[in-house]
This record gives structure tokens, C-alpha cells and sequence, in this order.
């Protein structure tokens, strides 16, 4: 069944294109990228997963964590105007693989420094989101979850305007971007389920490049509205059935029936220099309005040294809550509400958690490289990202998740 779903990526991205194809006029580009990776944890009590996935890696090797398929297809009509497909297979949401679309947009270009793309984009809330999909085009196995786990928007249906100039040695680019974005979401808690979330989103990405340098800065806001969130709507439902204003006024705080605001800012860099190679990257979540989503400060440092077609690398990742934008009312010991309002408290305690990781990389054949990769992960709070059985409020056993895998490109 897996492999089936694998090669229905293949066959979605061609046949979408396959008139196109037959032109046979040179115009039509077709490529892609994939990983076939294989992991397990020391322990089974516990899952790990990469940021919306449903199934997670226990302590028997699995090839869901980091496998994926992609193919990206390009057919240029004119100068000045081209259109991109792209396809991606792999373990989200579901405890199957499955395929999305994750790009699907006009390209305009207005002069040699400007364009418009129209339709389905990548949003650029981080360093490496154009790639963070793209196996081979990374250092580690996979984009750390403690800062790639912060912002739940991936796509948006809308579209950007990018600028680009060189001033001196240094180009620098300006993208902005705004629509709407709609995808599924997995709620661990509970035993495990599905929401659908559509969140109208803009925002301004700013990159700076100089010989080996890049930086990068990122600001996105986002009114993120989820109606069928059935944990949080079960708790908001009986707090407003109470009829007490208080906390029929705590029910519309915590909830994202109708949207709440939220911002999202991101400062990166990379560097590969010579034979050292640096990634690091912070990231601020706020909320603009009351809501249950914890605010959270998240970072990461990655430094390697390349030697010949051999590249081992250390990280050191993490995140942890900075505040609550709900106030929940305080009753005196004893008080009726006081378990209510207690339980209220520590769901707006941002699960927390840090993790070291090493690993190495051999580019051993054009366009192939093997990675493996250790990562220890120490949950501090409410058992970080890690999925949980059901039933189990917290955890903070380490978890060791060994990986090996090979990106390809094609």
C-alpha cells in the first residue's frame, strides 16, 4: 500500500502535465527529490514525530518519520510568464502516506528584479521553507521540531510579490505574502485527532546574501480559525453552559471558533565558509488576541565541519513557554471553581523541551546522500512534542531516536 502511494505521486505530478508534455517544445521541466529513511526510539511509552504527524517512531524501525516523494513540474509559456506544480508524499496527518499539493502557482515577471506568483505557495515563515521538504538540500536529517513545530501554517492559497537587488556584493531579497490557508491539523491530546483549520495569513520575509553568508528575517500574522477542535470545543461548551459570566467570557478567550490572531517572527542565518558550515535560527509565537495556544520562544544551532564529501554536525534545539495570553479568573481556596479554574491554568502551560543531536553526512554519488543521525530529546514539560498515550498527561523520560536515511534528487 505504501509503495502504491508513492507511486501515485509520481503519476499525479506527470499526468497533471502530460498534455503539456507532448508539445515537445523544450518547455516543460520536470524534476524531483525524495528520502527513503528508516528510524526508532529507545522507548515505546512515547512516540516521536516530526511537526503534524500522526503516527510517530517507537522503539521498532519505522520508515514513516522522515520518507518522503516529491516532484515538482515547470512548463515556461513565455519570457515572462511560467507555471509550477509540485507533489509531495509522505506521513502527515494520517497514520498512511499520503499526497498533497504543495505548490501550484503562476509566475509573473515584471522586470529582472521583480515577480508576482499567484496560487498556492510555500509560506516563508522560516529559514529553509522553500526546502524544508527537500531531503538533499539539508544538513540534517530533518528541520529541528522545536522550531519548526511552532507555526502551523504550511501552504498559502494566495500568492507573493518577490524583489530582488544586488547592492554591491551583497542581493537582497524581499518577499511579501498574504491569502489564505487552509490544511489539518493533528491534536495528540485526547487520544489522538483531525481539525480542519483555515486561517487568512500576510506577512514580509527579508533575506540578505553575501559570498557565504545569508540572513534572513521573517514577520507573518495570521487570524488561525479552527471550528471542530473537539478537545478544546468540549471544554469551552461546558464552561459556557455554566451561564457564569465569568466563565462564558473565559469560554470566548480560550477558543478559535471564529479566528484569533497570532504573529509569528523568525531571524536565521547560515554560513559555509570554507569547510565550517553554521545554521542557527529564533522565532517569537505571540497572540494578538486571548486564546488557549501557548506563546513560546524557540532556537536552534547547528555547526559542522566539512571533510572531502564527509560532513559530521552537533545541534542543540529547543523551546519553552513565554506566557499565556488568557487572564483566567482567580476565585478564593475552596471555591466551587476552583478545580475548574485550576485544570483552566495548567492547560495554558506551554509543553516545553530541548534536544541535542548529532550526526554526519556523505554526499558518496551525484546527487545521493547518506545520513545518519542520533537525537537526544529531553522533554521538560508536559512531555515536549512528544505524542503521549492517551490518558497521559506528561512525560519527561529522555528519548533517543536513531536515524539513517538517503536524500536523493533527480
Amino acid at each position: 500500500m505504501k509503495k502504491q502511494l508513492l507511486a501515485a505521486a509520481v503519476l499525479a505530478a506527470t499526468g497533471m502535465l502530460a498534455q503539456a508534455g507532448t508539445l515537445g517544445d523544450g518547455n516543460l521541466n520536470i524534476s524531483g527529490f525524495g528520502t527513503l529513511g528508516v528510524a526508532q526510539t529507545d522507548k515505546d511509552d512515547a512516540k516521536f514525530a516530526r511537526y503534524n504527524q500522526a503516527a510517530g517512531t517507537g522503539d521498532s524501525p519505522r520508515i514513516g518519520l522522515d520518507s518522503n516523494l516529491g516532484l515538482q513540474a515547470t512548463y515556461t509559456f513565455s519570457d515572462s510568464l511560467s507555471g509550477t506544480v509540485q507533489v509531495l508524499t509522505r506521513k502527515n496527518t494520517s497514520q498512511q502516506f499520503t499526497t498533497d499539493l504543495t505548490w501550484g502557482f503562476l509566475k509573473y515577471k515584471l522586470n529582472d528584479e521583480t515577480n508576482v506568483r499567484v496560487g498556492r505557495v510555500v509560506l516563508p515563515a522560516f529559514l529553509i521553507s522553500d526546502y524544508q521538504n527537500v531531503g538533499y538540500a539539508n544538513t540534517m536529517m530533518r528541520p529541528p521540531i522545536e522550531m519548526y513545530g511552532q507555526a502551523p501554517i504550511e501552504n498559502v492559497d494566495g500568492g507573493d510579490v518577490n524583489w530582488q537587488h544586488a547592492f554591491g556584493d551583497t542581493n537582497v531579497t524581499v518577499q511579501a505574502f498574504g491569502g489564505v490557508s487552509r490544511g489539518k491539523l493533528y491534536i495528540p491530546t485526547g487520544g489522538g485527532s483531525v481539525a480542519k483549520h483555515q486561517s487568512p495569513v500576510f506577512g514580509l520575509a527579508l533575506t540578505a546574501e553575501y559570498g557565504p553568508f545569508t540572513g534572513r528575517l521573517a514577520h507573518a500574522r495570521a487570524k488561525i480559525e479552527v471550528n471542530n477542535l473537539q478537545p478544546m470545543n468540549a471544554l469551552t461548551d461546558s464552561l459556557t453552559a455554566t451561564h457564569v459570566p465569568m466563565l462564558v467570557q473565559l469560554a470566548d478567550d480560550l477558543t478559535l471558533k471564529g479566528g484569533k490572531h497570532m504573529s509569528f517572527t523568525e531571524i536565521g542565518m547560515t554560513m559555509d565558509w570554507k569547510n565550517i558550515v553554521l545554521q542557527a535560527e529564533y522565532a517569537q509565537r505571540r497572540a494578538q488576541d486571548p486564546v488557549y495556544i501557548p506563546e513560546t520562544n524557540s532556537g536552534y544551532l547547528m555547526a559542522g565541519y566539512r571533510f572531502g564529501k564527509v560532513l559530521p554536525y552537533y545541534a542543540h534545539a529547543y523551546y519553552k513557554g513565554a506566557g499565556s495570553s488568557v487572564n483566567v479568573p482567580t476565585v478564593p481556596a475552596g471555591h466551587p471553581l476552583a478545580p475548574t479554574l485550576a485544570s483552566v491554568r495548567g492547560l495554558l502551560v506551554s509543553p516545553e523541551q530541548k534536544t541535542d543531536l548529532i550526526g554526519m553526512r556523505w554526499d558518496f554519488a551525484k546527487s545521493l546522500a547518506l545520513k545518519v543521525q542520533i537525537d537526544h530529546v529531553k522533554p521538560t514539560v508536559k512531555g515536549g512534542s512528544l505524542i503521549l498515550p492517551s490518558g497521559v498527561p506528561s512525560y519527561d523520560k529522555s528519548v533517543n531516536v536513531y536515524a539513517a536515511g538517503i536524500d536523493f534528487v533527480f
